[in-house]
């Protein structure tokens, strides 16, 4: 079941993903749009919680849920932002490794064992998200020096995440008390983003956010479930190939034609699942 849970929330990832880069098409803020998001999914899940008397907050819940909501919106900016100053063709990829660091903080920190086959079908899964994202070539004007700082702050936001979820189930903390303070903290820290952008709000950023929302709740609950349940050495790579949906998507979407290279990409990630099972 845990594998099924880490399946929905790469889909719920990758239509998100897909959202976004509709609305970036479309001159949508994407600070405004997490914002809505953010605090959606708050609304509902506090709701929730009130309405089955599952609310059971500590210190610890609300540091680590908190941090977890920050640091995700932290990343999802500063990859926007290091597309705006460097080479998409290698921004996506290189901010897809941060995978890296959860994976290894399960094997050293909370001491999971991953056998040999398992650890070729979470490289096989790494490599193939990487290919998948990669697009080659780009004329366009590269600010190397502020891309890499993007870049590698979206990493660290994005790894150290990862090792923050495993933390909380490695502590049995509620699952359901961790996404509210994390949906909390990332709608405060939005909300200080959004009053310093000064960007202009649009009603169409409410209506995209609220679903971008209600579809990051189901993301999320199925990820905790499946740190809770299961290896999140292979949880992690499974998640990673959201990119693999929004790619997908792009197909059928935007009408984008896959290049032999990312069919390899799929192929191979496929295979490196079954890997990650045996």
């Amino acid at each position: 079941m845990w594998i099924a849970a880490a399946l929905v929330t790469t889909l719920s990832f990758g239509m998100n993903n897909t959202i976004f880069k509709w609305s970036t098409g479309h001159g949508l803020s994407k600070v405004h749009i997490q914002f809505y998001f953010y605090v959606t999914a708050f609304m509902l899940t506090l709701g929730y919680g009130i309405s089955v008397g599952a609310l059971r907050f500590n210190y610890l819940a609300m540091i680590l849920g908190g941090l977890i909501g920050i640091l995700n919106a932290n990343g999802n900016i500063q990859m926007s932002k290091a597309f705006e100053k460097g080479p998409a063709s290698l921004t996506s990829p290189l901010v897809g490794a941060n995978a890296i660091f959860p994976i290894l903080g399960a094997a050293m920190i909370f001491h999971e064992n991953i056998t040999l086959l398992q650890w070729v079908g979470i490289t096989v899964i790494l490599g193939s998200a990487l290919m998948i994202q990669y697009s080659p070539g780009t004329n366009r004007r590269i600010e190397y020096g502020p891309w890499i700082f993007r870049v590698l702050l979206a990493i660290l936001s994005f790894g150290v995440l990862g090792i923050l979820m495993k933390t909380t189930s490695y502590l049995e903390i509620s699952s359901l008390n961790t996404l509210i303070c994390m949906y909390g903290g990332g709608s405060l820290y939005l909300g200080l983003a959004s009053f310093r952008e000064k960007e202009n709000w649009k009603r169409s950023e409410l209506n995209v956010g609220s679903l971008v929302g209600l579809v990051s709740v189901i993301g999320y609950s199925c990820y905790f479930y499946a740190l809770q349940e299961g290896a999140a050495s292979i949880i992690f790579p499974i998640v990673s190939l959201n990119c693999l949906v929004v790619i997908l998507a792009g197909c059928w979407v935007f009408k984008e034609k896959l290049k032999p290279y990312q069919l390899v990409g799929i192929f191979s990630a496929l295979l490196g699942i079954i890997f990650t099972k045996i």
